[in-house]
């Protein structure tokens, strides 16, 4: 059985090459002890331990080029950007390396060669990764267009317009032509409004199927001037209100009460109320149709 002696203090509990380790005294033979874990190949771990996904990261670039950087799906976890479920759980680590680089491969490893600038990484999330606005290009590969405008939109909200400008330089240098125009569909409808995912993704399901844009957070006020609700999607011109509900709103019983009474006060107003859930997105057929009748009612 691998010796154990104890770790540097400075290896305790992270993630690290065993590159690294090498480099700094410790045996060959302590790396293969059963109080560690390999998640990739050349890659240490604790046993037993959950660390944050940024360790594994750092760790993982810790064997590759120096030029290496966290991309597509690690990249937009690393930046807590909104993915679908199956990639936010996926157990696959995105590595992007310059062109004429040998992209990694591994089991749990997706190499990329690309063109890959200086100025398309920063580590601001503790680890070499695409910045938010190179992730978004990357994800076109790889997300529907309202999951890429989600993205999208979680990225201008938070950089303002120095990001939103950020985007279209990179879609405007982007090399190839494949993704072109899904992104720069995708940059003409973001809106750092949206304040959900989810939200974003109705928002472009409606329009992309031929509906009028609609006014995103609209505020709704009685006769008097007093405050009724914020509505994630309004056409006010026809007091119709759509809103995404997530199972939050389902699981928590003070949620569920103050929802009704909202919904109750719009509805007294003269507003017509569609609710949408997860399933109305996978399959819009009755989203649209009822959305259809409640546009012909109001003229």
């Amino acid at each position: 059985m691998a010796e154990r002696a104890p770790l540097p203090a400075h290896f305790v509990g992270k993630s690290f090459s065993v590159a690294t380790a090498v480099a700094h005294g410790i045996p060959r033979s302590r790396t293969r002890a059963q109080d560690l874990i390999r998640p990739h190949h050349g890659v240490r771990s604790p046993a037993g331990v959950v660390l944050p996904f940024g360790h594994e990261c750092a760790a993982l670039l810790g064997r590759l080029p120096g030029l290496a950087a966290c991309s597509h799906v690690t990249a937009a976890r690393l930046r807590d950007l909104p993915l679908p479920l199956a990639l936010e759980q996926a157990t696959v680590f995105d590595v992007t390396v310059p062109t004429g680089t040998r992209a990694p491969r591994g089991k749990h490893v997706r190499g990329h060669q690309a063109e890959l600038k200086e100025s398309d990484v920063d580590t601001r999330a503790g680890v070499r990764a695409t910045t938010p606005e190179r992730t978004f290009r990357d994800l076109a590969s790889m997300l529907t267009l309202p999951q890429l405008v989600a993205v999208g939109d979680v990225i201008v909200r938070r950089g303002g317009e120095s990001a939103r400008k950020g985007v279209k330089k990179v879609i405007d240098a982007h090399p190839a032509r494949r993704y072109r125009r899904v992104l720069q569909r995708a940059y003409a409808l973001l809106d750092p409004r949206a304040e959900s995912p989810k939200e974003s993704e109705l928002r472009v399901l409606l329009i992309e199927a031929g509906f009028a844009a609609p006014q995103v957070n609209h505020v709704v006020d009685d006769a008097d001037g007093e405050f009724v609700a914020r509505v994630d999607l309004a056409y006010p011109e026809l007091k119709i209100a759509i809103e995404y509900e997530g199972d939050h709103h389902r699981s928590d019983k003070e949620q569920w009460r103050k929802d009704l009474q909202r919904r109750r006060r719009l509805e007294a107003l003269g507003w017509t109320y569609l609710p949408v859930t997860q399933a109305d997105l996978d399959d819009t057929t009755q989203l649209f149709s009822d959305l259809r009748g409640g546009i012909a009612r109001r003229g």
